[in-house]
């Protein structure tokens, strides 16, 4: 299951590249998607792998916050250093857009795998022992 979480985040980044490149005219041209997606691809990494030793669960909440303000953070100092632009309030609808969507599929992963899960009661019905066992 990590590894379709790591590739849930990946999705996220994209699209969030693709989104801004078309917003702002730039093209969705492979190249020009390539230099826009590799420092947050690379921040992304650097945020995984910094939770999985850490903390262990990149898909709990505050995984997810952790994941997301490292991955922002990382692909921001990468994009500086590759003389890239780091606006304001670029960062501002990075941190927003990311961190909605990062957090939001862990979430609603959360809340599905809480509504399959069988509810152990330790095998009674509201205190009474079930006819059923």
């Amino acid at each position: 299951m990590k590894r379709m979480s790591f590739l849930a985040d990946v999705l996220v980044i994209i699209v969030f590249v693709a989104i801004g490149r078309s917003a702002h005219h730039h093209g969705l041209s492979i190249g020009g998607m390539l230099s826009t997606l590799w420092p947050f691809l690379a921040g992304l990494c650097g945020a995984w792998l910094y939770v999985m030793l850490r903390q262990g669960d990149v898909r709990s909440w505050s995984g997810g916050a952790v994941v997301v303000g490292l991955t922002v953070a990382i692909g921001m100092i990468l994009r500086v250093i590759a003389g890239q632009g780091t606006a304001f309030a670029f960062v501002l609808v990075a941190v927003a857009f990311l961190g909605l969507l990062m957090l939001g599929w862990r979430v609603s992963y959360r809340l599905a795998v809480r509504r399959t899960r069988p509810i152990d009661d330790g095998g009674s019905l509201h205190g009474h022992v079930s006819r059923f066992e």
